[in-house]
């Protein structure tokens, strides 16, 4: 018995219900490749793959595999919007107040969505979006020296 093979870019694509395009396959690389980029290093990390792409493009692409569930849109309070590729896993984030890097935080305590609300309002709620601000070792460091 084989082991199962890891889909390609292009088998997830089909998957979701996408047209398969060099761009689609590159953007959804870039994003994977990257860490939580904004919309400007997506399209430069695409147009090294591919060449010419327009800004426009970029966007409708990102909407296109964000609604799909390919990639993840967060957008913390005062900055662009970012994407990533690590999804399903209602992991959270961490944000420097003063150079704006971001990491992944894994769930914090309990089964998804990591946080009980006190009062739901009814709802049925299947995720928590925890973004927790600070500053990174370097901007710390920085800011004792």
């Amino acid at each position: 018995m084989s082991a199962p093979t890891t889909p390609t870019t292009a088998e997830e694509l089909r998957g979701a219900g996408l047209r398969v395009t060099a761009a689609r396959v590159a953007l959804l690389e870039t994003v994977r490749h990257g860490d939580h980029l904004d919309v400007e290093a997506i399209a430069s990390g695409v147009r090294d793959r591919v060449g010419h792409i327009s800004l426009q493009a970029v966007y409708e692409a990102l909407h296109a595999l964000t609604a799909a569930g390919l990639i993840r849109r967060i957008e913390p309070a005062g900055s662009p919007a970012r994407f990533e590729g690590r999804i399903g896993d209602n992991h959270h984030h961490v944000v420097c107040r003063s150079c704006g890097v971001v990491a992944d935080v894994d769930c914090a305590v309990g089964d998804a969505p990591c946080l009980h609300a006190s009062d739901d309002h009814g709802f049925s709620i299947d995720e928590a979006e925890v973004i927790y601000w600070g500053l990174c070792p370097e901007c710390s460091t920085a800011c004792t020296s």
